[in-house]
């Protein structure tokens, strides 16, 4: 009796993800018409027809292949699992883990996973994908990502969560402003002097809802898609801004200026950054190490 291979059901899976089967195959290192022969046998094998391949077209699954690749996944998951557990039984972790991360925050969450948690780990190959929540948690529910780091402000019950850092909202000014020393700011005070925003999801709405919540209508002089960005502006003197706290953060800028970060009164935009995966789905011990990583990494450094 003829069986399919572990490596056949891997270049199944691959095919939705590229526009072609020439693409798929560049993607896979291996010719076009190798990917072809492959899926053929593999058709062969099963006795169905599992895609339609259109040259220069794409390819698009059968009914027959949609219900294969659901399965073939599953199966692919519970081989690399198996993998996983006998490597583990070794005091290892070997294995793909596919992460993505909110691109706010990546210059803080990724430096101790591709420095510390691969060191630690080094027969873990970890990808990293970022993006918004838009991008990243339908990669995370469709199986291409194994976890997701992103704040837990506008989760569903479709995942499961894990913290990692708790965090607020706070006023970020010039280091010689008059309300620098200042423990804790309201908003009031600086209702007429100008604001910088942040133009990125979900900080842009989670700014404006804090404004609104304080009845204050802010006098916004600037609006920049990037973080960096945003703290240079303020450290000229330009503006005042409001920002989510994270582990670690400098207060120099990328000029060299003084930035100061202070606590609003009373505080807004509490939350946290969070692990998540889908409810359907169960987290891999390489995803459990790398989140329990990530929380002993930053997890301890919270001191707004």
């Amino acid at each position: 009796m003829s069986s399919f291979t572990l490596r056949q059901l891997e270049l199944f899976c691959a095919l939705p993800d590229h526009p072609t089967l020439g693409a798929a195959a560049a993607a896979l290192h291996m010719s076009e018409s190798g990917l072809s022969h492959a899926i053929t046998e593999l058709e062969r094998t099963v006795g169905e027809q599992l895609c339609v391949r259109r040259k220069a077209r794409g390819v698009q699954l059968t009914p027959a292949g949609q219900f294969f690749a659901a399965h073939a996944k599953t199966l692919l998951a519970d081989a690399d699992e198996l993998v996983s557990r006998l490597a583990a039984e070794r005091g290892e972790l070997v294995g793909p883990l596919k992460l993505g991360c909110y691109t706010g925050f990546s210059t803080t969450i990724l430096p101790p996973i591709l420095d510390g948690f691969a060191t630690a780990h080094p027969k873990v190959d970890i990808g990293v994908h970022t993006g918004t929540d838009d991008e990243v948690l339908p990669l995370l529910q469709s199986g291409q990502l194994d976890v997701a780091i992103t704040y837990d402000m506008s989760l569903t019950d479709d995942f499961h969560s894990r913290r990692i850092y708790a965090t607020e909202v706070l006023v970020v000014l010039p280091e010689l402003h008059p309300l620098a020393g200042s423990e804790a700011i309201d908003l009031n005070d600086l209702a007429s002097e100008p604001f910088i925003l942040l133009d990125t999801t979900p900080s842009a709405a989670n700014t404006r809802r804090i404004f609104d919540e304080r009845g204050v209508v802010p006098q916004t002089k600037l609006v920049v898609p990037n973080l960096e960005l945003v703290r240079v502006l303020v450290g000229r003197g330009l503006g005042y801004s409001l920002l989510m706290w994270r582990p670690n953060y400098s207060m120099t800028t990328l000029e060299g200026q003084s930035v100061v970060m202070r606590p609003l009164l009373p505080q807004a935009g509490v939350s946290a950054v969070v692990g998540v995966w889908p409810r359907h789905a169960t987290l891999s011990r390489r995803a459990d190490a790398l989140l329990s990583h990530l929380a002993d990494e930053l997890g301890e450094a919270n001191t707004f």
